[in-house]
């Protein structure tokens, strides 16, 4: 409203909430993206009446990720509804005496729960900042960003990456009201910093025949001898849960369908088929991040959640407060009056079971906990299925303990209106029990990387099957993108394989104990320095793109692999140029990834015929980017690969959600 007594209202409000505030929006790390800032330049509240001594706080050491400035505070109270009563964190309170109100913990301490992060975002102020981005601050209108996909588990959350200077300075939540809604967990938020570690691999290397030790190369000598090799031997490549669809393209066109291997040992390989079985002709549905908070009754079986899906554990506990709002229904209270929702309910929590190795953090809010053996829990499982149908297989020798764990389950799980089983892999004889009662019935199956569905559905064989034919003498180039097998592997069998190939050639990032033992190292860009596709554990693909332009004789992965294929001579290689021709070629050759056309718009894609820049736009005009190299301005680089500028240069407005940078 513009009229003159609610905007001298207005004025006087934020006059009254700057009574306290420090004069320090020059140094305030939430310079630029501070809602009071663009409060009090709105309202016009340029003059400060207010001449008495400031009330002041002391700040706490709140652990290595976040900062704390009290005297910022506005007293909004987001940050307590948020950690306390949104995400359950219990070491975080205000302390209130008067007019004098202290958001913090009781004493100095790492903030435990695993999404205090999100306090950055929540507050309005300056209160609580990123100290990850004050290590090498920069101002938030000199970042370049680009929305990416969090490559930390399975989930696929959306993130924001942004960069400055050849480096990637901070993390942000990217709202997808399908996936993470508008938070991420401290792993996505806080665990970049080995895109810029000193490990990172910037330089190609070659072994030297000699001394056996790898020195340093240039792009063109590792192209041409790398290229040689795969024309005049016998190749095959490893796949990997780390790399987009793009790159495992490329792999397995380079080397042949025949020769394409997946990273997967046998068990995980296994697992790995079930879960996108279950997925694609399974009958009982999996639902979406986001839709796990629907859900009143939930098994969680054999998965520590919260260390292997975040935001899995975040959404469980939201949905365990669906049952007790019914008391609050009955009370007539509006569900959107959260705090007397809150006092109604108090403590009352819906039915969680929790069967796990070890103990895990849900086990606060859960109804009932079991712990034991990963066989037990298994025969757990087949219990309760046979408990909720008697056509599932029937177990004769648990425990006492085991039994009325099981009864208990069961008879929740078949009175339940919206029943879901949480899983870390696969567990589908109760979800099939229950569907066959229950079609509202859902199974939620974590995975640990962030494309395992992806590389699975590329109907790849097992690296047990590579080695098999390594053994064989039937190999001499072996490829390895993007993995190091010795996570997942003994390493003493990997010496023997490793010592029967005599190429080794890997694709990678970060120094691991695979990149010391190959012949040659290539310098790929990380999910930072890439575009690429990913598909999450729900089955859902999802785009990632650049956020900067890697230093070195570093390339994106699919680009490296398609300058190889050239340099071996493939000249059906030359047609891929653009990202776009990669996808086409993906999807023209294997027709189960068709839905990733439509996972956001194509590279030619304008918004009144400009694209969409990387940059906020600044009044000032653009900014010297290389001011530290070169006062001269230099032409900005061009992104033929996608619809963003490398510059804050292009349209103005609202772009597509999937592109919002």
């Amino acid at each position: 409203m513009k009229d003159k007594e609610s905007v001298e209202f207005r004025a006087h409000l934020i006059e009254w909430l700057m009574t306290n505030h420090p004069h320090d929006c020059p140094v305030c790390d939430e310079g630029g993206e501070c809602h009071l800032q663009d409060m009090t330049v709105m309202t016009g509240h340029s003059f400060r009446q207010f001449r008495f001594e400031k009330r002041t706080y002391n700040n706490q050491y709140l652990g290595p990720f976040i900062n704390h400035e009290m005297n910022r505070c506005i007293q909004c109270y987001r940050c307590v509804r948020f950690y306390r009563d949104y995400a359950d964190g219990r070491d975080f309170n205000a302390f209130a005496s008067k007019n004098h109100v202290y958001f913090g913990r009781s004493k100095e301490g790492t903030l435990e729960n695993e999404f205090s992060g999100n306090l950055v975002e929540v507050c309005p102020t300056g209160v609580f900042t990123d100290k990850t981005l004050k290590q090498h601050y920069t101002r938030k209108w000199d970042l370049t960003n680009a929305p990416s996909i969090c490559h930390n588990c399975g989930l696929g959350c959306n993130i924001i990456a942004a960069e400055r200077y050849g480096s990637l300075r901070r993390i942000l939540s990217r709202y997808n009201s399908k996936v993470n809604g508008y938070f991420i967990c401290d792993r996505g938020r806080f665990g970049y910093e080995w895109v810029n570690d000193k490990k990172r691999i910037l330089q190609p290397l070659i072994k030297n025949k000699e001394t056996s030790q790898q020195e340093i190369s240039d792009k063109e000598t590792v192209l041409e001898k790398t290229g040689k090799l795969i024309s005049s031997t016998k190749t095959i490549g490893i796949g990997s849960v780390r790399a987009s669809l793009e790159s495992n393209f490329v792999l397995r066109k380079l080397v042949g369908k025949e020769n394409f291997y997946s990273c997967f040992n046998l068990k995980e390989k296994k697992l790995s088929k079930t879960t996108l079985n279950i997925l694609s002709k399974g009958i009982v549905r999996t639902p979406s991040l986001k839709e796990v908070e629907e859900f009143d009754t939930i098994l969680i079986l054999g998965e520590d959640v919260t260390n292997t899906a975040p935001m899995l554990a975040l959404s469980i506990r939201l949905a365990i407060k669906l049952i007790p709002k019914e008391i609050a229904s009955n009370l007539n209270i509006p569900l959107w009056n959260d705090a007397a929702v809150r006092e109604a309910v108090q403590d009352e929590k819906g039915p969680l079971y929790i069967a796990t190795v070890s103990k895990t953090k849900l086990e606060d809010v859960a109804k009932e906990v079991i712990h034991s053996s990963p066989d037990d829990i298994a025969r757990i499982g087949f219990a309760v299925a046979n408990l909720i149908d008697n056509d599932a297989p029937t177990v004769n020798d648990l425990s006492d303990i085991e039994k009325g764990f099981a009864k208990q389950v069961a008879e929740d799980l078949k009175n339940s209106d919206k029943p879901l089983i949480v899983t870390g892999f696969a567990s589908y004889n109760i979800a099939l029990a229950l569907h066959k009662k229950n079609n509202q019935t859902g199974i939620f199956i974590t995975s640990p990387s962030v494309n395992i569905i992806g590389l699975e559905m590329m109907e790849s064989e097992s690296f047990e099957s590579a080695c098999n034919r390594i053994e064989q003498d039937e190999v001499e180039t072996l490829v390895i993108l993007e993995s190091d097998l010795f996570r997942n592997n003994p390493k003493e069998k990997l010496e023997k394989v490793f010592a029967k190939v005599k190429n080794l050639i890997v694709l990678d990032s970060l120094e691991n104990e695979t990149t010391l033992k190959a012949n040659y190292v290539i310098p790929v860009g990380t999910f930072a320095e890439s575009d690429g596709t990913v598909v999450n554990n729900e089955g859902r693909a999802q785009r990632f793109y650049q956020c900067f332009q890697p230093k070195e004789d570093v390339l994106e992965s699919w680009r490296y692999l398609t300058n190889i294929a050239i340099a071996s001579g493939k000249e059906d290689f030359t047609v891929l140029k653009y990202f776009d021709d990669y996808v086409k070629a993906l999807v023209q050759e294997m027709q189960q990834f068709y839905g990733i056309l439509d996972t956001a718009p194509p590279s030619d894609f304008r918004k009144a015929g400009q694209k969409i820049p990387r940059e906020p736009h600044r009044y000032s005009g653009r900014t010297a980017m290389n001011a530290n190299k070169n006062v001269s301005e230099p032409k900005p680089s061009e992104d033929n690969d996608s619809q963003f500028s490398f510059t804050m240069e292009g349209f103005r407005g609202a772009p597509p959600s999937s592109v919002v940078p």
